[in-house]
């Protein structure tokens, strides 16, 4: 299987160039977006400006978090997953008794 090359002469999976302008680019969009979305619904639902800015801040934090998730996949290290713990089909008692 022939790997993809870049102008440079870098196999594209190695190329850190494009995958950190990549993941500023989308950093970059995922904060203003998320935060114009804030200030709207902060707009929409909220009186005070303390509250109408907690909501632009909870929404810039939503999209830099979104982004650093994608980010983190883009550069191959998933970040931690939860998993359901392991569960015995022995009782506990039994477990104790061996």
């Amino acid at each position: 299987m022939a790997e993809k090359i870049n102008e440079k002469g870098i196999p594209k999976d190695y190329d850190l160039d494009a995958k950190w302008d990549a993941c500023l680019d989308l950093s970059l969009r995922r904060f203003a977006y998320s935060s114009v979305a804030g200030a709207f619904s902060g707009l929409l639902l909220f009186r005070s400006p303390v509250t109408r800015w907690a909501s632009v801040a909870f929404g810039a934090g939503v999209g830099l978090g979104s982004a650093y998730s994608d980010c983190s996949h883009l550069f191959g290290k998933p970040t931690a997953t939860l998993r359901p713990a392991t569960v015995s089909e022995t009782p506990a008692s039994q477990d104790a008794q061996e």
